[in-house]
């Protein structure tokens, strides 16, 4: 009998990785992978649950896969990822009629898992408990713990750009989150799968790799190398077919001088640096169980501009934290006006069960003053994107093309070796993926305009292999 799943993902490209991996051993148990809910049999949710928005989206998402269940194809709703894991039976309880929760201790076995759930079975849903207790609490005592170098993956879109994992977990301890506790202790993967891995991406047409994890900066700690990303790097680029390679998710207190020489020195490594600051202010950091302030995070940005004066920099900012004064907000403003970044995002606090920030409730702070506080921020970086992006205008810049407007299908995006966003017009059709050159005509807050030079490099099929298991 055919047997068929629809994977829907939401949250970060880890979450895409997840889904792709869940995919690859589906399909290969003979699973028919299909787009939407109402082809499939099961419908499997790949939830998020980082902020209270991307819960909603999560929630909204199985609600409306449910509703589905009875009148088609559909006959079981599954839930999977970071949420699931999260609250597990509590999530049950709240959603009966999903007809499992399942943990990221099933998706070894995820096909048996469906079927079990398909034929009528009833799965008993997890309990929460902290992974970080799953492994030794130092880092070289992990080696023994470590998965299998085998893989299975199958890419569930097209696209000539994909996130390639090199770890899981993180060791922080950050106040204010709760990944640790459901993700685990940090983990990473030995470059000789990562490498096996990107190869296979790039067979299956991907140019553009970006490396993923809870923390970039910690990988090859667990193996005893903590410049093992410095090494691997030259390799990763190496590869034929691969043209950028781009790292995600720098921690601001680990990095060092020799992975920004090497993210700058390493032919076809995109000059774009992901770093964390969340805050700038010396105690709010403290109170984060984070480190740094003003002065040491402009000066790691400084090295940066020092050696590539064109880098895209990229932070987050948490507003609202207990206890964030008016003067412990200056800060924050200082740094976003001072350090000129590409991009930003802001969120405001909000607390995550089981956090240490989640007990400090008598030090939350009024949410009117806090939405002033947000809006302030906003217009800050709004401004410093601007002026960082009408220095380009006049340059003419490389774009890997991500595809055509719905209205208007002369015009184009595509995103610069900064990871910026481009639009251009070309009379030209282009596929996505295909590299070309973009004179930049006019700047915004979030995005550049120009207009098509020419074509480097048009999109290539190539052969897909469906499922991996190397």
């Amino acid at each position: 009998m055919k047997r068929t799943v629809a994977v829907v993902t939401l949250g970060c490209s880890r979450n895409e990785v997840d889904s792709e991996e869940l995919a690859g051993r589906l399909a290969a148990d003979g699973w028919t992978l299909v787009d939407d809910f109402e082809s499939a049999e099961v419908a499997l949710v790949n939830t998020c649950g980082f902020i209270d928005s991307a819960k909603k989206d999560s929630i909204d998402t199985l609600l409306e896969a449910n509703s589905l269940k009875g009148h088609g194809q559909t006959r079981a709703v599954v839930a999977v990822g970071c949420m699931a894991e999260r609250y597990g039976n509590e999530l049950a309880e709240a959603l009966p009629d999903t007809d499992a929760i399942l943990s990221f201790d099933d998706y070894q076995d995820i096909s048996a898992r469906l079927q079990s759930i398909v034929a009528g079975n009833t799965h008993t849903p997890h309990i929460p408990r902290d992974r970080r207790a799953l492994l030794p609490i130092a880092p070289a005592d992990r080696a023994e713990t470590r998965e299998s170098s085998e893989f299975s993956r199958k890419r569930l879109g097209d696209a000539p750009w994909a996130p390639l994992k090199i770890a899981s977990g993180c060791d922080r301890r950050c106040s204010f989150c709760a990944i640790p506790y459901f993700r685990g202790s940090f983990i990473s993967r030995r470059p000789h799968e990562v490498l096996d891995e990107a190869r296979w991406l790039v067979a299956n047409g991907v140019t553009e790799l970006f490396l993923v994890s809870e923390n970039t900066t910690s990988y090859g700690k667990d193996l005893g190398d903590l410049q093992l990303m410095e090494k691997m790097l030259p390799e990763i680029a190496a590869i034929e077919g691969v043209e950028r390679v781009r790292l995600s998710y720098l921690q601001p207190a680990e990095m060092r001088p020799t992975l920004i020489q090497a993210m700058i020195a390493t032919p076809k490594t995109v000059p774009y640096f992901d770093l964390s600051f969340q805050h700038s202010s010396p105690t709010v950091l403290r109170r984060m169980r984070r480190f740094g302030d003003n002065e040491k995070f402009l000066h790691l940005i400084s090295q940066i501009r020092a050696l590539s004066p064109t880098a895209g920099i990229r932070s987050n900012f948490i507003v609202g934290f207990p206890g964030e004064t008016e003067e412990d907000f200056q800060c924050t403003l200082e740094i976003a006006s001072q350090a000129m970044f590409d991009n930003t995002f802001e969120y405001i606090f909000s607390p995550r069960d089981g956090t240490e920030a989640a007990t400090m409730g008598e030090h939350f702070i009024d949410p009117a003053i806090v939405s002033d506080r947000f809006d302030r921020l906003k217009i800050v970086v709004e401004h410093s994107a601007l002026i960082k992006h009408e220095e380009r205008v006049g340059r003419i810049e490389e774009v890997v093309v991500q595809g055509p407007s719905r209205r208007n299908p002369s015009v184009y995006s595509g995103r610069t070796r900064q990871y910026k966003l481009v639009h251009f017009s070309s009379d030209t059709p282009l596929r996505p993926g295909t590299y070309a050159t973009v004179q930049i005509t006019k700047a915004a807050p979030h995005f550049l305009t120009g207009f098509l030079v020419e074509v480097l490099q048009m999109a290539t099929h190539k052969i897909r292999i469906p499922v991996a298991s190397v």
